[in-house]
């Protein structure tokens, strides 16, 4: 029998050119590295503390009580409900749960399932710098292209607050093709909280140019007085064109449950919802009556405030080591991560490796501190700002981050 002809001309390759160009993300990487060398991981954003037992219980009781099956597409009901009236005050008008929220796999999800149902193929999307880095990813899978405006900040800059967005560079990015601004507020990796005469003109510019803007505001309970959350869905004409993200794993400390929402109007959840169905179809129904306990409680437990006094301390405790190693920090508004300048530093950068990528392999191998470098949260063309830049997280028990002060504390006695 006669094999079938075969084209020699066109080699076999299966992969879709939306996903040709991605390679393995930076967490992946450096805790990778941190895990061979024994480094203390400051580098990837996750706690190392436990979930507090009220939210623990919730999941363990859901599970007893055979809640295992599919859950609503769009998110279980009592988790909707919580959501709408933890939230409803904080928009100022009362959330309708079962049209106006989707409960999605983590934040990340929610991302990818809003920019899934709000872009098309060739539509431009404004993503400021820096930025998580699944925005652009998410865009280039929808057929989009990405439009980078970075943050500036000061030589020397003390902190994230002095970092501003250019409002004359913004407003010259969007063009007729421009469908979507992603926000990130406070902002991964650098800490800023927008204050709101910035997102006033940002809103200006999107309401002029008829723009929706994807809010993602996970880290809303991590902001430092007296640094403000100000929501964009709150200004004057923002509500209809506003998708918000929110996030149990940052909320709760419980990364490993991926459950996130996002909160529209109507319309624009049930593209969310006609998207998200295709993705995941559903949600871990456990983890979402846990989650829904969690929201019931927290308000007279006072955990959000807790939260945050919780993570100041830590902000301080870290920002006092890297002061006195000779780190210049950039002091965050907001989030757990901390920006740092590493400009003191004579270490060798391999040919073709960016200085920051260097600095962060260099401090996780030799300190035994692992850090993050900022250039993956930039494009190529603005990666240069992070040359002297690196980022530390402080979501980690106190005990680790006393080693790791004393670890970059030795560095510093024997350099």
């Amino acid at each position: 029998m006669q094999a079938p002809a075969t084209h020699q001309s066109k080699p076999y390759d299966p992969v879709a050119s939306r996903v040709r160009g991605f390679g393995t993300t930076v967490f992946a990487e450096f805790t990778a590295l941190a895990n061979a060398t024994g480094a203390v991981n400051l580098g990837q954003g996750f706690p190392n503390f436990p979930a507090p037992d009220f939210v623990k219980e919730a999941a363990q009781q859901a599970i007893a009580a055979d809640l295992n099956q599919y859950a609503r597409s769009a998110g279980q009901p009592r988790l909707v409900q919580a959501l709408a009236q933890v939230y409803s005050p904080l928009f100022g008008r009362s959330l309708d749960p079962m049209q106006e929220i989707v409960v999605t796999v983590g934040a990340t999800e929610g991302i990818f399932a809003t920019i899934q149902a709000l872009v098309e193929p060739g539509d431009e999307v404004i993503l400021i710098e820096p930025f998580y880095d699944s925005y652009p990813a998410a865009v280039i899978m929808a057929g989009g292209r990405p439009v980078y405006v970075p943050l500036r900040g000061p030589a020397q800059a003390r902190s994230a607050a002095e970092w501003t967005l250019d409002m004359t560079e913004l407003a010259a990015a969007f063009s007729p093709r421009t469908k979507l601004l992603v926000l990130n507020t406070p902002l991964n990796p650098l800490g800023k909280v927008f204050e709101r005469d910035e997102l006033t003109q940002i809103a200006a510019l999107v309401q002029a140019h008829n723009v929706t803007v994807l809010s993602d505001e996970v880290y809303e309970w991590m902001v430092y007085a007296p640094a403000e959350q100000v929501r964009i869905a709150t200004l004057p004409g923002m509500w209809e064109r506003t998708v918000t993200l929110g996030s149990a794993g940052k909320t709760y400390s419980v990364t490993g449950w991926k459950i996130g929402w996002a909160i529209a109007p109507a319309n624009l959840s049930y593209a969310i919802l006609m998207a998200h169905q295709w993705i995941p179809f559903a949600v871990s129904t456990p983890m979402q009556e846990a989650v829904a306990t969690a929201l019931e409680q927290s308000k007279a437990r006072g955990y959000f405030d807790w939260l945050g006094s919780m993570y100041q301390a830590k902000r301080e405790r870290l920002l006092a080591v890297l002061d006195e190693v000779g780190f210049t920090p950039i002091v965050p508004d907001g989030s757990y991560f901390i920006i740092f300048d590493t400009s003191r530093l004579d270490v060798p950068v391999p040919a073709g490796e960016r200085r920051d990528v260097a600095i962060c392999r260099w401090l996780t191998r030799e300190v035994g501190v692992a850090a993050i470098p900022p250039s993956p949260f930039y494009s190529p063309a603005h990666q240069h700002l992070t040359d002297n830049l690196a980022r530390f997280t402080f979501c980690k028990t106190d005990d680790m981050l006393d080693e790791a002060a004393r670890r970059l504390q030795r560095f510093k006695h024997r350099s």
